[in-house]
């Protein structure tokens, strides 16, 4: 059995559950280590312990750095029980300098995969810190073998003409992790509301866009109260001045709490009509390239989508023709994109969504071999350029003793 050490920035982060139900589900076995930045009991794997690097904080970014230095420095002691890994994978930046630290400490040439699933935008500063970034970036992801990405926008925008990386790359996208018989089975039911009741509109996963917690509060202001939003998930409270007073204040708006994924999709797609697939936290940069986590939720179970034109997820959905595209980010464009909403358009927009493959929105049992079999491939190739570099040493060794 292939066993991986996985280094996670958030141990509390529910995608990182996923990535080792998957790795799991494709039969690996998996050790765990990584930081934490709050408590979620919901993010819990059955079954593993991880090992706690420290605590950490968002929008901290010289904390981390401090964080993952000392770690470095005691990794051989945090390793103590561990067994020699087969592949070691780094989910981010700092988690890429941890796995090769942990390869120097297990002795081997076992190989190094960087996950890198958003790019920071201290990578893209044109100025002495973006370089001194990209510079340590390159060094270690220079010793990796793989590369894990999910969208193709970020090989595009940034990992061919910035990075300096030249990895094979995984095309691995944020889709609904569907072992279970009833998550495969699902299907979507039209849902417009009863007469008098509002539409709804999910924001769920990561919050952490102020300007989009902004404009959904002004457009269900404007609109009083025709549409409604519900928010579900993690909000990065550092990047929000106050959103709890927001949400409580807010009228026509609701923070319902966490939510597991993805045993809790269908209970709350099911609820809303529309899906909010805009992020302005880093516009124009990471925010216009990433096909976000919601987009694949929402589209298993029915919700029409609602994205940013100029993106990446808008560029995915036109291709499909599905969704609503908003063209200008204010309250006066949503309010126009949403306003003549009634029961045949919205059902129109449903059939667009229903009638598409819904394989495209799934990673089933079969994905999640193959992305281990890939990973295993890693080790096989490791190991006969291991067998080619000692051939030399062989030959040498046999001359001398003739």
């Amino acid at each position: 059995m292939l066993h991986i050490l996985y280094f996670v920035h958030d141990l509390a982060d529910p995608a990182v559950r996923r990535r080792v139900l998957m790795l799991q589900a494709g039969g690996a076995s998996v050790t765990l280590a990584g930081f934490r930045r709050d408590d979620n009991a919901l993010a819990a794997i059955h079954g593993i312990e991880p090992i706690e690097l420290g605590r950490t904080q968002d929008a901290q970014f010289a904390q981390r750095v401090a964080a993952v230095a000392r770690s470095a420095a005691k990794l051989s002691s945090a390793l103590r029980t561990v067994a020699r890994p087969d592949v070691i994978i780094g989910r981010n930046l700092e988690m890429l300098v941890l796995a090769n630290r942990a390869r120097s400490v297990f002795g081997g040439d076992m190989p190094i995969v960087y996950e890198c699933l958003d790019i920071h935008r201290l990578l893209l500063r044109n100025d002495v810190v973006g370089g001194a970034l990209r510079s340590v970036e390159r060094h270690f992801g220079s010793q990796a073998s793989l590369l894990i990405t999910s969208s193709p926008a970020f090989v595009e925008r940034y990992f061919r003409p910035r990075s300096g990386l030249r990895l094979p790359v995984v095309l691995l996208e944020n889709k609904v992790l569907a072992l279970d018989p009833a998550i495969r089975s699902v299907t979507p039911a039209a849902r417009p509301p009863a007469a008098g009741e509002p539409w709804k509109i999910g924001w769920f996963g990561a919050l952490r866009c102020r300007k989009s917690l902004v404009l959904l509060d002004d457009v269900s202001r404007r609109m009083d109260g025709r549409f409604e939003i519900v928010l579900r998930g993690r909000p990065a409270y550092s990047e929000f001045d106050d959103f709890d007073r927001v949400v409580r204040d807010a009228p026509f708006m609701q923070f319902a709490g966490p939510y597991r994924n993805p045993e809790d999709l269908a209970a709350i797609y099911s609820d809303v009509q529309f899906s909010w697939a805009i992020d302005f936290f880093e516009e124009g940069l990471n925010s216009s390239w990433l096909l976000p986590n919601r987009l694949y939720e929402g589209g298993l179970h029915g919700a029409v989508p609602i994205a940013m034109e100029g993106t990446e997820t808008a560029r995915f959905l036109a291709s499909r023709r599905i969704g609503l595209m908003l063209d200008v980010a204010d309250a006066a464009h949503l309010t126009a994109l949403l306003n003549d909403m009634d029961e045949q358009r919205y059902l129109a927009a449903f059939g667009a969504m229903a009638s598409q493959d819904r394989k495209q929105w799934i990673i089933d049992r079969a994905d999640c071999q193959s992305l281990v079999q890939r990973l295993a491939s890693l080790t096989r190739a490791s190991e006969q350029i291991a067998e080619l570099q000692t051939l030399p040493q062989l030959h040498r060794n046999r001359g001398g003793l003739q």
